[in-house]
């Protein structure tokens, strides 16, 4: 055994040079030639396709609707798939945590094998699409585009919940990961083919998105737009990218040729191929007014190399190579990567791929659920835990409150696929403390003029919480219910999959019916949302709503948002009866109000009186954050938010329940980060937990009994308030993130506490004079002082104190470790050139000569507890881009 000091030193830093480190990189040196070997077969083969196709046929090839050739043998393919946090598809899938989420855990490896699980299930899809005869179909192709790595440079952006943060090293290693685990460790024949996405600098605001040009600096593109895509074409070996829809220095990103070629291909040897964001080269025509006319649009897309177009643009190509726009050769390019694809992934193998041994029960098997829980558990940050407040005490009675309680939608987040039995956080306190402890009450909605699913409290049927549902198999209701049963909620996501088994997943009808309880008098909205299919153009599900037998909503399927409001003089129950008939294409329902804000209150009140404990579920939701919505209410505006303080109605909701003098839990789960300055203060306990997938429920009443130790850290700041931010539509990077931000956050990227206690001690360096170009090894011993086991995050920053351009601290390293109670650990990073490198105001990356400070610890210098050490870099090595 060796001793700690330098023995274990000089064998860290001489790890590179030992047998199984040859081993090893001839191994991967083998891997690549054989993957190239590949590589240049399948271009060999798409080629010779290629070459027999006729101009029409080409185009038709180059939209992600592709149709069958059948004289070529050629199916019909869709592009289109995606796998964000869980395959969309056909069928129930795993659903994990929004990647916001997933970043959290600070597990790279875990992330890989989540991303392992998904593009099983893509593969299963696929195969369950060519036996369907339903290959054209979105969700049925071997290439998902994911993962999003843009960076979450401001919290008011709706789609940060997509991304793996504000951090540029910790997006990029996450994505490597990521990207590994859908293609698979044979280089040679991807399990699937992964597509980091949006290239590039590209995190709204979601107004304007489709026509914004942003121009950054050279410093601010480099050093923090484009690193995290470096790393997953570089490392990860990504075999796609989609281009995103802004304006890059006045070009737009699909027509830019410096970035998809310069960049992409020649400094970071990309061989894949380049999708456009959907409908992003019509933007180019519609919203940029870079060119008059699709054809034109579509010319320059494709010449400066973007191969596949998501969207109808490029059927104007036959009208740019008529009138010489672009030539012919430049579309059998494109073709070529695209047939080059699609044979290296085996599409014609038959039972001789690698993958014909995936069939549909491995889809949402046990093992793929029990690493949904495993990586909602990971995801979970303590951001404070005074007087003991958490875990819960044995025994005590708990009132639960919030409009995040008990709502699918939350769980799911968005770009998700459809979970077969999510667990709500009532459900998963329930399950663990036992209903009889559990004082419910839904207390506020979301944000003011916001309908959130009527709570099971307000519904009976036949003495039970809920309505009674009758399922038919048919759209008239006629005949007898194929199933019956009663529903606690109406809250519903049944995207392209049926409610149950009896039912067919495209043409069903369910009754509702039982007793609507309003609280107490005064006006309600009534409203019922219907998930819509955003590109369909059949008709939408129709729906009636009748209360105490009189038609209140009656829509044919023209209306996106269907609500009335109503009057109550009393207390009393009133009959009430949903109908809601699916016949198109759409993909939920759900049965929501606005109720009084006293009378939710005064029922929160009841669930509290009742307890020794609350543990209150705030924060947003997809309804009010994400993807181009149409939302205008305080706070909030298409998506994005206005205002990042927690909404006026669950702020109120909170004071009221810390009026009891109870212990208050904060449950905060959001997509972002939200300026809780008041629960903060008030508080006993804030819990992180984000949008935290099917398995959610379970993985909160784990982490609140004490069944799980969190150690989830934060991968963007929480700022005090909006004041605090540059305005949203610069890409100026001065003042955002920790990078450079000067002011005091709230809680600080990388925090989050345990239920035990971390040290550190003895940091050691391979060197403290370090040429230029050379690696260094840092390491430090990490030990648990508590009386519990749990995971660390350790983490490993580096400050330049010599360079003004450099980031206040930079992350250039992590490991989540689990340590028993008591257990000591010495871990070891070894930081590259890359990751000792610095960015000059030009754009220019390069490893210079100063004094350097390193620091490992449980979060940044300052906020937590860690060790430092000092080193020296002579000399000057640029860096390629």
């Amino acid at each position: 055994m060796l001793k700690r000091g330098a023995s274990t030193l000089a064998l860290a830093a001489c790890l590179i040079f030992t047998p199984a480190a040859h081993s090893s990189a001839q191994a991967a040196a083998q891997d690549a030639t054989k993957a190239d070997s590949v590589r240049d077969a399948a271009n060999a083969k798409a080629e010779a396709l290629v070459a027999q196709m006729t101009l029409d046929e080409k185009i038709g090839q180059l939209v992600n609707v592709a149709p069958a050739i059948p004289r070529l043998n050629i199916p019909a393919y869709n592009w289109w798939t995606e796998s964000l946090h869980g395959a969309l598809g056909s069928v129930p899938t795993t659903n994990f945590p929004e990647p916001i989420g997933l970043a959290a855990s600070f597990d790279a490896p875990m992330i890989k094998d989540v991303a392992g699980v998904i593009s099983t299930e893509v593969r299963a899809l696929h195969t369950l699409g060519r036996q369907t005869g339903k290959l054209g179909h979105i969700g049925t192709g071997l290439d998902t585009w994911s993962p999003n790595i843009n960076i979450f440079r401001d919290p008011r952006w709706g789609r940060g919940q997509e991304t793996y943060g504000e951090d540029p090293y910790l997006t990029g290693q996450l994505a490597v990961h990521f990207v590994r685990g859908i293609q698979g460790d044979d280089p040679a024949h991807p399990r699937a083919i992964a597509t980091p996405k949006h290239l590039a600098v590209h995190s709204g605001p979601e107004a304007g998105r489709h026509g914004f040009d942003v121009d950054v600096s050279p410093h601010d593109l480099e050093a923090t737009y484009l690193p995290a895509f470096r790393a997953a074409i570089t490392e990860g070996r990504a075999d796609s990218v989609m281009c995103a829809y802004n304006a890059l220095h006045g070009t737009p990103v699909c027509a830019n040729s410096d970035l998809l070629t310069t960049h992409l291909r020649h400094d970071w040897g990309f061989h894949g191929f380049v999708v456009s964001d959907c409908d992003a080269v019509d933007d180019m025509t519609k919203f940029h007014y870079f060119k008059p006319d699709n054809a034109q649009s579509s010319a320059a897309s494709i010449q400066a190399g973007t191969d596949l177009d998501c969207g109808v643009a490029y059927a104007d190509l036959l009208e740019a190579v008529n009138k010489g726009y672009v030539k012919e050769a430049v579309l059998d390019t494109a073709l070529t990567r695209l047939f080059a694809a699609r044979y290296r992934l085996g599409e014609w193998g038959g039972d001789a791929s690698p993958y014909a041994s995936i069939r549909m029960d491995q889809v949402d098997s046990a093992a793929h659920r029990k690493l949904a829980l495993q990586a909602a558990l990971e995801s979970i940050v303590l951001l404070k835990n005074d007087h003991g407040a958490l875990p819960l005490r044995n025994g005590a009675n708990v009132a639960v409150i919030g409009p995040n309680a008990d709502t699918l939608e939350t769980l799911e987040a968005n770009y998700h696929g459809t979970a077969r039995a999510p667990v709500t956080p009532l459900e998963g306190l329930r399950e663990r403390l036992g209903t009889e402890r559990i004082h419910y009450a839904q207390g506020a909605p979301i944000a003011e003029g916001v309908p959130v699913p009527i709570p099971e409290t307000a519904l009976r049927a036949n003495g039970q919480p809920g309505l009674a549902g009758e399922y038919f198999a048919n759209v008239d209701f006629s005949g007898k219910p194929a199933v019956m049963h009663t529903d606690r909620r109406i809250d519903f996501d049944w995207d392209h999959v049926t409610p149950l088994d009896a039912l067919h997943a495209d043409r069903y009808a369910v009754r509702w019916s039982g007793e609507w309880l309003p609280p107490s008098p005064g006006d309600y909205t009534l409203a019922v949302h219907v998930d819509r299919c955003f590109d369909c153009n059949n008709q939408h599900d129709p729906l009636r709503l009748y209360i105490d037998g009189n038609k209140v909503l009656d829509d044919s399927g023209d209306n996106t948002h269907m609500q009335t409001t109503l009057h109550v003089t009393d207390a009393r129950p009133h009959a009430i009866r949903l109908e809601y008939v699916h016949s198109g294409q759409d993909q939920g329902v759900r049965l929501q109000w606005l109720a009084p804000a006293d009378a939710q209150l005064a029922k929160a009140q009841v669930a509290v009186s009742n307890a020794d404990a609350i543990v209150a579920f705030v924060g947003l939701s997809p309804d009010v954050e994400g993807e181009e919505l149409s939302i205008d209410v305080p706070g909030f505006n298409g998506g994005d938010r206005t205002d990042i303080g927690l909404p006026q109605p669950q702020q109120a909701l909170l004071e009221r329940a810390a009026a009891s003098g109870k212990p208050l839990i904060v449950v905060l789960m959001s997509g972002s980060a939200v300026a809780l300055n008041w629960a903060k203060a008030h508080a006993d306990a804030i819990v992180a937990a984000w949008y935290p997938g099917e398995d959610g429920g379970r993985a909160i009443a784990q982490v609140l009994a004490g069944d799980y130790n969190p150690g989830g850290r934060l991968p963007v700041t929480f700022y005090r308030s909006t004041r605090d931010l540059p305005p949203f539509v610069s890409y100026a990077t001065q003042g955002r993130t920790y990078r450079y931000f000067e002011g005091t956050p709230l809680y600080p990227f990388g925090y989050g506490l345990s239920y035990t206690h971390f040290a550190y001690a003895e940091p050691k360096l391979s060197a403290t004079k370090l040429d230029a170009g050379g690696k260094l090894t840092v390491t430090a011993v990490v030990r648990n002082e508590g009386d519990r086991e749990g995971d660390e995050v350790v983490q490993v920053y580096l400050d330049v104190p010599d360079d003004p351009l450099a980031p206040r601290h930079a992350l250039v390293g992590f490991q989540r470790i689990h340590l028993a109670k008591k257990e000591s650990r010495r871990v070891s990073f070894e930081l590259t050139p890359r990751q000792l490198s610095v960015v000059d105001a030009a754009g220019e990356r390069a490893v210079k000569a100063g004094h350097y400070r390193v620091f490992v610890g449980g979060g940044q210098p300052g906020d937590a507890e860690g060790v430092t050490a000092t080193f020296a870099i002579d000399g000057r090595m640029a860096l390629p881009k």
